[in-house]
């Protein structure tokens, strides 16, 4: 993959040869990054996880004190009451069976997390195929499938996000902009290991977590130095 100026220039900012205490990976990543856009700051973990054992899987969610900087919009499918507790709450969209025909043939995306109350899950397992794919089905591990609509839309608004591996093992997730305070950053962070950490799978043999990259949704990515996770 061939890279811009830009990037090269940024990229001499980083040595690749060294694991960066916190602080310092969290400045090197302010300053590497380049684009006109105020870039998502982004963490990759590379686990020794095996996802393809029940066991070994890895998939939670972690409220960040800072939120993630973005907008977020949430779909929730509900019924009765919960429809009004939904909306009331701040729900982007509220619905039920016929929003099915609006996302399976028309492909009606125009959200970014999905709540559903446990009745609707029937109606909500039909789209499947649909939402499964893009990491959008309701999950009751990461709090998206609950009957307290208001509380897991608040959470979501305020900076929830949802953590799972990847096919290769790897958890990728947003911790911020790169116009957020070095310390607000760090905050969010912390947050984040000290959740994955407990997320530990207690029959994982050997290391568990094998590398953690910072990165801006641009820039070159940046090591931290995992042995004091």
């Amino acid at each position: 993959m061939k890279h811009g100026k830009k990037y090269q220039e940024a990229a001499k900012l980083v040595d690749r040869s060294v694991q960066y205490d916190t602080v310092e990976a969290i400045a090197l990543v302010k300053k590497t990054a380049t684009a006109k856009f105020d870039e998502t700051v982004e963490v990759h973990i590379r686990t020794g996880c095996d996802g393809r054992h029940a066991e070994q899987q890895i998939r939670g969610a972690v409220v960040l004190p800072n939120g993630t900087g973005k907008k977020v919009r949430v779909l929730v499918f509900a019924k009765g009451d919960k429809v009004n507790e939904a909306e009331a709450a701040g729900a982007d969209h509220v619905g039920g069976e016929e929003l099915i025909p609006k996302i399976q043939n028309e492909g009606w995306l125009d959200f970014d997390v999905v709540v559903a109350t446990p009745d609707m899950m029937g109606v909500v397992g039909r789209l499947g195929k649909v939402l499964g794919p893009k990491g959008l089905m309701p999950n009751p591990k990461a709090g998206t499938v609950t009957m307290d609509v208001a509380k897991a839309i608040s959470d979501i608004k305020a900076g929830k996000i949802e953590y799972r591996l990847d096919k290769a093992n790897i958890i990728h997730v947003p911790v911020g902009k790169t116009s957020f305070e070095e310390s607000k950053l760090q905050e969010n962070f912390d947050a984040l290991m000290e959740a994955i950490v407990k997320a530990k799978p207690s029959a994982l043999k050997g290391q568990y977590l094998r590398s953690i990259t910072l990165a801006t949704t641009m820039g070159p990515g940046v090591k931290v130095n995992v042995a004091k996770y």
